[in-house]
């Protein structure tokens, strides 16, 4: 028997809003029954020491993630 999942909410490169920032959809993948997308951070300014790596993409569970233009059920 298959399980239906609800389609994801975000698209990638979709600008999306969490707690602590703004940023885009890279990618997302389902986990137990719900969504879990991948979010490159919005880069603001290079500080004065530079970059390293990967700091700017971080994971988040579905009910973490809003956008303008999608109400708050």
């Amino acid at each position: 028997m298959y399980k239906y999942y609800p389609a994801p909410r975000f698209e990638k490169n979709q600008t999306v809003e969490f707690v602590g920032g703004i940023g885009k959809i890279k990618n997302y993948y389902s986990e137990s029954n719900s969504w879990v997308y991948l979010v490159e951070m919005a880069m603001g300014q290079e500080p004065d020491f530079g970059r390293i790596g990967y700091e700017t993409t971080i994971i988040l569970p579905e009910p973490d993630v809003i956008s303008p233009t999608i109400p708050l059920e």
